[in-house]
């Protein structure tokens, strides 16, 4: 047979597999190796291409895109480095459990190790950081191996989107010519002769485990319920419910989707502000901890988590590990919706709510103690947060950067005002690629407003190409301190001789000028009155904005301190073991 038929036969094959396994979307990034992927993705009528020059940022525009949507995105590029600029993004994907399938073009066995150009050694190069990496072999002369790349095709993407969620690779050696030749129209009841479809269940525990958890959960007056960003959409009601019926505080991340106003009285939040107060953590025992998600933000739910000797349970439905601290006494991998309800149909109501009314009061003061950032004289990096879920409309969809965005933003967000969703990159905690995530959030999700730091807007401006290619509606509050804040709390800020160098790294980069190469719309505001003027403009028009708010590292620093000796001062007679009278 022709060798541009089989070919054909073989990638028509494939796509239709990512089609029923539901991918929808396919980030491509131009290159002649890929050239019969590109084209027949193109051709496929259910496939929607977005083009990303850069395969960098094309790789976190599909983790944007799959974090939204919570479906498979594909990510499609050319043999050589372009593949290796992936692997940000994969690891990310990896370690946020976001589904991801990298699809790389390659040269054939033939040309490996023999310098030829644009030729790397790209099976398995992934490593540990996907759930599968498989080759789809395309025989020169036959169609005998269809179905065997079907099955690895459909066997993949069931992966990918199996808990824990993650990336897989398929590598695609392709020898030329090229050129493949593109069924028009794409041909129908193609499904007819799909490969193996793959159905998942819930996954539970045995009756009896479930009555033991119960048993002793009926015994717990002083529990608590720490919730971070969670895998399961349903999770999230039935965590709720459960905490309601047990009596115990829920200390819900920002990313857990639970600080919002119909979340109920159980959630607490201002905690790692008021944890971070010695005396006020110091008073609070509990018998029990329950984790669900991933791990919080807090530095200060961190500490004080460190010092509590009762029991600390994970439930994790994606079988991870996630115990940084060593701190755990048992592992539960069961569905956290499942088990959520399960528990609270078996459990009667806690109707001593003294202990939770506790962590309501020093909530409450702590939060009243925040807001009085609001009305700072100056513009600063906490006044911005104290302020922004005031100032965003109800439909807004928001993403924080890394460092000190994500920080602020757990210090101030409260459930009095709700966001759809709250996204930010806690996979492995990096600066670089969250423009472009960010853009692919707002390719899915309208009125996307991402809070960045300017190292990590720098990091990636090349993000900013796609947004405008793709009409993306999103708005970057640019948090420029010129250089990395973060560092300006942590200890080595005392190497006074080499901490501008080495860490601070001021850069003196004038953003207006990258607004004005991206076309995006840009204003720089100094005081309240202008963020929000800023803010209601950007939400009356559609494309790409910038909004930077110049703000002093040094200031942030002494107001932070400031802060933290007020509500300390403020909290000085809590105690959280016995009552207030």
């Amino acid at each position: 047979m022709e060798h541009s038929k089989v070919m054909t036969a073989y990638l028509t094959a494939v796509i239709d597999e990512l089609v029923a396994g539901g991918v929808r979307k396919v980030v491509l990034s131009p290159g002649s190796r890929s050239t019969p992927l590109a084209l027949l993705l193109a051709a496929c009528p259910e496939i929607h291409i977005y083009l990303d020059i850069d395969e960098r940022s094309a790789g976190f525009l599909a983790l944007g895109m799959a974090k939204a949507e919570r479906r498979p995105v594909a990510l499609v590029c050319t043999s050589g480095t372009a593949t290796a600029n992936y692997y940000p993004a994969v690891v990310e994907a990896f370690y946020a459990r976001v589904p991801l399938i990298v699809m790389t073009a390659d040269r054939p066995h033939e040309l490996l190790h023999v310098g030829a150009p644009q030729t790397i050694q790209q099976a398995g190069m992934y490593g540990n950081y996907v759930k599968s990496a498989s080759e789809i072999d395309i025989p020169e002369q036959d169609l005998t191996m269809i179905r065997h790349d079907r099955l690895i095709c459909a066997r993949a993407v069931a992966l990918a989107v199996t808990r824990p969620y993650g990336p897989v690779h398929l590598n695609f050696p392709l020898r030329e010519p090229l050129v493949p030749q593109i069924p028009e129209p794409w041909p129908e009841n193609r499904f007819d002769s799909a490969a193996v479809r793959v159905t998942a269940g819930v996954r539970t525990l045995p009756g009896t485990e479930v009555e033991v958890l119960a048993a002793g959960l009926k015994g717990i007056k002083k529990g608590l319920i720490i919730c971070g960003e969670l895998e399961a959409a349903d999770a999230g009601a039935e965590l709720l419910r459960l905490a309601e019926r047990l009596g115990f505080p829920l200390l819900a991340d920002p990313l857990s989707g639970l600080r919002r106003p119909d979340a109920g009285a159980t959630v607490i939040w201002s905690y790692d502000t008021f944890l971070r107060a010695e005396h006020t953590a110091a008073s609070f025992h509990p018998e029990l901890i329950l984790h669900f998600g991933a791990v919080p933000v807090s530095k200060g739910l961190k500490l004080w988590l460190k010092g509590q000797t009762c029991p600390q349970f994970v439930v994790d439905g994606g079988d991870g590990w996630r115990d940084p601290e060593g701190t755990a006494r048992k592992m539960i991998y069961c569905d956290e919706a499942w088990l959520c309800r399960t528990l609270a149909d078996r459990l009667p109501r806690q109707n001593d709510r003294e202990w939770i009314g506790r962590w309501q009061r020093v909530s409450g003061e702590t939060a009243n103690a925040l807001a009085d950032v609001r009305h700072r004289p100056l513009l600063d990096e906490m006044q911005v947060f104290a302020c922004l879920q005031d100032l965003l409309p109800a439909d807004a969809h928001l993403f924080a950067g890394n460092s000190m965005p994500i920080r602020e933003l757990d210090t101030f967000l409260t459930g009095d005002h709700s966001f759809p969703a709250v996204y930010a990159n806690r996979g492995v905690n990096g600066i670089d690629g969250v423009v472009s995530t960010a853009v692919g959030v707002s390719l899915v999700k309208k009125h996307t407003v991402l809070v960045i730091g300017d190292l990590s807007f720098f990091h990636d401006m090349n993000g900013l190409l796609a947004a405008r290619q793709h009409h993306a509606d999103l708005t970057i509050i640019l948090m420029n301190n010129d250089g990395g804040g973060i560092f300006s709390f942590l200890p080595q800020a005392s190497e006074k001789k080499y901490f501008e160098a080495l860490f601070g790294t001021p850069h003196g980069l004038d953003f207006a000028h990258a607004a004005a190469l991206y076309g995006a719309d840009y204003s720089e505001v100094t005081e309240l009155a202008g963020f929000e003027q800023a803010l209601k403009h950007a939400f009356h028009r559609s494309g790409l904005k910038i909004i930077e708010v110049p703000v002093s590292r040094s200031e942030n620093v002494a107001g932070h301190r400031r802060l933290r000796q007020q509500i300390g001062d403020a909290l000085a007679g809590f105690r959280g073991d016995e009552t207030n009278d």
